[in-house]
């Protein structure tokens, strides 16, 4: 069954730790910011900062409210990155057999890096423009083999962020969705039948970011349309 995220949005106050803690165990750089006129920094995912918690100001009711959304890789179980990728080179993004977490390797450097990135309708994937090879989350692969949790679960002061077997997670999830629609009517599971990176939102995913669910992203094939033009290129050549 692999493993899963259940990312608790009712229960976030962006305090950020798990993006630090993102940066801090992958060795990241820091990168340059300026007051864009939002707390969110950087503003928008890159080669360097696989995670983003993106700030988003809405008024509902009459109401100010703040909804923040600690952004990305949703790991997809039939990923459309990787159906892209293996059209230049099958090495370039694997899928991990014992979690199901989907890894970008060096061999990035040798696909269309343009078109992996429009394959993905969450818009994930970064390269650096030096070296031609992409990056994103990698779902801390090394903590989880070695029987701990990723850094920016245990960064998490509230429970947002919650790893386990992907059976867990996904029940945990349904609980907890159960449990808040009393105060929260509009609250949705993002995607929860495709991805291992399950988000409870308690307004319309829109709200929070155009891209926080497959079919609010750009206008793309989907994952079936994908992955039979790969099929009927390998077996073409």
């Amino acid at each position: 069954m692999g493993k899963a995220f259940f990312v608790d949005l009712t229960r976030c106050t962006a305090c950020r730790g798990c993006q630090i803690a993102c940066k801090q165990w992958h060795k990241l750089p820091a990168e340059e910011t300026v007051n864009w006129g939002s707390h969110q920094n950087p503003r928008d995912l890159s080669f360097i900062s696989y995670r983003l918690v993106r700030f988003t100001e809405v008024v509902k009711d009459g109401k100010l409210d703040w909804l923040f959304f600690p952004e990305q890789c949703r790991h997809c179980f039939e990923p459309p990155c990787m159906y892209q990728a293996m059209i230049d080179d099958e090495r370039a993004i694997l899928r991990d057999e014992t979690t199901g977490a989907v890894i970008f390797t060096r061999h990035t450097k040798n696909v269309d890096a343009a078109g992996v990135r429009a394959a993905c309708p969450y818009d994930i994937p970064r390269v650096d423009e030096v070296s031609g090879v992409m990056s994103k989350c990698d779902m801390c692969l090394d903590r989880v083999h070695n029987g701990m949790k990723p850094a920016c679960v245990t960064s998490c002061p509230t429970g947002t962020m919650n790893f386990g077997d992907e059976e867990e997670m996904r029940e945990l999830a349904e609980a907890r969705l159960a449990e808040v629609q009393g105060r929260y009517p509009d609250a949705v599971l993002g995607d929860p039948d495709d991805v291992r990176v399950i988000y409870l939102f308690q307004q319309d995913p829109m709200a929070y970011f155009d891209k926080a669910v497959a079919e609010l992203g750009p206008s793309l094939m989907n994952r079936k349309q994908m992955f039979a033009r790969l099929m009927g290129r390998k077996a073409r050549t």
